[in-house]
């Protein structure tokens, strides 16, 4: 085992590489891709496919092996435009088309000023900035990493031997999809500490990449079982117009307007937080224990709170 010689700047992240190399074509600079490579710590085909890909819709010229911004459009990038097209690409899924026609667009206007996106509170990576960049270069080249694990217990466990294979941002919060133990699981990369990368290198197994493939969340190396929903016609709308269960599939539609919808899960925690936020427009049809452990937990909620609201009703009579 050595310790990674990979990316070890704190600033060497997909992001930052994507911006610096954007800034770059925007002044003009004619780039050099194994120059690039060596700038940022990471192999030749990654920028490759930077240049190839992620930059797909910029209007470069490649001539002799070097890239290049066409004249016509160089200096016309603002900070804020680089840094949000950096983003962008590590959620290309947010927009209805991230097309090689839409960033032309961006770029060629001021569309950006239409845009007002919100959703999640991300959590603050930046202290674990080298690490994740050396995370993504452990599952391009396929090396076993080992790491500690802090769990939620307090328990500190050192994970050994580590297959990484995916770096996955569930409800703003990232997480490693690895093999470890005979076991897909997922790990908190915030929770990740003394990362090592191996020299050892594994070979993907196909399961797991199917398993990921088929998952919406981070309940990973178990037995899913489906789960069925009602959901009335006041709130079938939201769940028609996006998924908001895992892996959910509507399956019918009755003519006042409700909705059965089925998932797949591990656990139900995966689907009873999200089942409370739409009370009392849901119901839970099949597993049976779901619901009653939807209703206990209701139950245990209200008998918690009827202690508070008596003794506030006598402090009024006081």
């Amino acid at each position: 085992m050595s310790s990674s010689n990979r990316p070890s700047r704190a600033h060497d992240t997909l992001v930052y590489r994507l911006s610096e190399v954007l800034t770059k074509l925007n002044q003009g600079e004619s780039l050099n891709p194994q120059a690039l490579a060596d700038e940022f710590g990471v192999n030749l085909r990654t920028i490759q496919r930077d240049l190839n890909v992620r930059f797909a819709g910029l209007p470069l010229i490649k001539t002799n092996g070097r890239y290049k911004m066409d004249e016509a459009h160089l200096g016309k990038l603002t900070i804020r435009d680089i840094e949000r097209f950096a983003a962008f690409t590590g959620v290309s899924g947010l927009f209805p088309e991230m097309s090689g026609q839409f960033l032309k667009e961006v770029f060629a206007s001021n569309a950006h000023d239409a845009w007002l996106v919100k959703g999640h509170s991300y959590e603050d990576l930046r202290e674990h900035r080298a690490m994740f960049a050396t995370i993504e270069q452990a599952i391009v080249e396929k090396h076993t990493v080992q790491f500690r694990y802090n769990k939620t217990d307090g328990e500190t466990r050192v994970r050994s031997a580590v297959e990484p294979y995916k770096l996955i941002n569930q409800k703003g919060i990232w997480y490693l999809a690895a093999w470890n133990d005979g076991k897909l699981k997922s790990f908190a990369i915030s929770r990740m500490e003394a990362l090592m990368v191996d020299d050892a290198i594994f070979v993907p197994r196909p399961q797991v990449e199917k398993e990921l493939a088929d998952s919406d969340g981070i309940w990973l190396g178990a037995v899913r079982h489906r789960v069925l929903i009602q959901v009335s016609s006041q709130a079938a709308t939201f769940f028609r117009r996006r998924k908001l269960l895992p892996n959910q599939v509507i399956e019918t539609e009755t003519e006042g307007g409700d909705i059965l919808v089925s998932t797949t899960v591990v656990h139900s925690d995966e689907v009873l937080p999200i089942i409370r936020y739409w009370i009392p427009h849901v119901r839970i049809i099949e597993p049976p224990q779901y619901q009653q452990l939807l209703e206990q937990g209701l139950t245990d909620y209200l008998q918690q709170a009827m202690p508070q609201k008596q003794r506030s009703a006598e402090l009024k009579t006081l």
